[in-house]
């Protein structure tokens, strides 16, 4: 499987300059960063580099308290931030604390062809590399390994399904891919149980890398604005996914019965689903800078913390439909009563310590009346909605500590570094 897998890759090679233009057209790529996918661009600062990567907002967002860790244990310390989305590339970037900046260099994380990838190791030289979740990627793996660069799997996620995939058709890629790090990290303990039979070795305790992250910021002058804007309360579905606006805005009208001066804000998950989502709701759109309405479309990218903030009570996305949710923690931190719907795999340890901690409501059947019951109850109690929220921050508190717990390992893996220079028969030329 693993010569297989470079074979497939080399013989895409050709075809994918054309695909990341195409990317490029619809806005999924920077054009004029395209090589950096070629593993060209490589700017290698002087003195122990740590190279992270995560895949898209989420993985990328929580490396950076893992950054922060690092480099306040490690003055020495530079950093390479590799993203494979323009949106995480933006919001990682913006989200580094001032401090941090002039030590860390993003780029988009070279595809996985061989050469490429073997390109753009010989230009960075990392003393050591992160990767998130369950982004693995067998010749960026093997090429690390080969040339001696200890590598960790930080807030490892796997799903039933994926590893079901696995066992079945590449359990050899799997263990091999697996037995190449020097340390792995599970999310959850389920995610550790189905990675461990996938023959992954001995790994750390569970840890989650998100919930060490600062909670989400915000604009305290917008912040302002939309409470004028908003008099009565206000119910958030955050990061929401295609299937779910439709529930939300009949549970809209159903919680304007009692509440008619409720303001219902939506923020999908992916804004450029905004125009769509407005018609379907008859919902005003932030990205047009129109005040909002009854029901207003938050279209907007890095707003979400502020709209936590705002909210009385907050479907947290993704949960409603079988797309297995998004973070919990994000509201816990901020003070926001949450509820989610059934669905929610993606975060199933974390949703159920919240359950059991009487810091969420789940809402079961996904459907409108119970979604709007559930509202309903938290805006009327606002007792219940303080103990939610109270508990919820326990939690949230409870859960820190995971960078500082991982930074120790990679800090000892830096200072013994050696900075390898790239083997005079793997030098690359500037071409695709």
């Amino acid at each position: 499987m693993t010569l297989a897998w470079r074979l497939i890759a080399g013989a895409l090679a050709p075809v994918l300059p054309a695909w990341l233009r195409l990317r490029a057209g619809r806005g999924k790529e920077e054009a004029d960063r395209l090589p950096e996918r070629y593993g060209l661009g490589a700017d290698r600062p002087p003195g122990p580099l740590l190279w992270l990567h995560g895949a898209s907002v989420g993985e990328a967002l929580s490396l950076l308290p893992l950054i922060e860790a690092v480099a306040a244990a490690a003055p020495e310390a530079q950093f390479l931030l590799t993203t494979g989305t323009v949106t995480s590339a933006r919001l990682a970037m913006e989200r580094l604390p001032p401090a941090l900046r002039a030590r860390v260099r993003h780029r988009y994380a070279p595809l996985d062809v061989p050469r490429w990838v073997r390109r753009f190791l010989d230009g960075w030289r990392p003393d050591a590399a992160v990767f998130v979740d369950s982004d693995l990627w067998p010749n960026r793996i093997f090429a690390l390994s080969q040339r001696g660069v200890p590598m960790a799997l930080v807030n490892a996620r796997i799903s039933p399904r994926s590893a079901q995939r696995w066992a079945q058709f590449a359990p050899g890629l799997a263990r091999a891919m697996l037995g190449r790090f020097s340390l792995i990290q599970p999310r959850a303990g389920d995610d550790a149980a189905r990675f461990a039979a996938l023959g992954a070795p001995p790994m750390l305790p569970p840890g989650d890398l998100k919930a060490s992250a600062a909670p989400l910021p915000h604009d305290p002058a917008a912040l302002a604005a939309l409470r004028a804007a908003c008099p009565g309360p206000v119910f958030l579905a955050a990061s929401t996914q295609p299937g779910e606006e439709a529930i939300v805005a009949e549970a809209h009208a159903l919680l304007r019965e009692t509440h008619p001066g409720l303001t219902t804000i939506i923020v999908p998950r992916h804004p450029e689903r905004g125009a769509e989502i407005a018609a379907l709701t008859g919902g005003t759109r932030r990205s047009l800078g129109q005040a909002p309405g009854p029901i207003h479309v938050a279209d907007t990218l890095g707003e979400l913390g502020l709209f936590y903030r705002l909210a009385d009570v907050a479907l947290v996305g993704g949960s409603l439909v079988p797309h297995g949710g998004q973070n919990p923690m994000e509201p816990a931190r901020l003070g926001c009563p949450i509820l989610f719907g059934p669905y929610t795999f993606n975060f199933a340890e974390r949703t159920e310590q919240l359950l059991r901690a009487g810091a969420a409501l789940r809402v079961d059947p996904p459907d409108a009346r119970a979604l709007a019951a559930a509202a309903r109850h938290v805006l009327i109690d606002t007792d219940e909605a303080k103990r939610m929220t109270d508990s919820a921050r326990l939690l949230a508190e409870s859960l820190a500590g995971t960078a500082e717990r991982l930074a120790g390992p990679m800090v000892q893996w830096l200072r013994a570094g050696h900075h390898p220079a790239p083997a005079q028969d793997e030098r690359e030329s500037d071409t695709p």
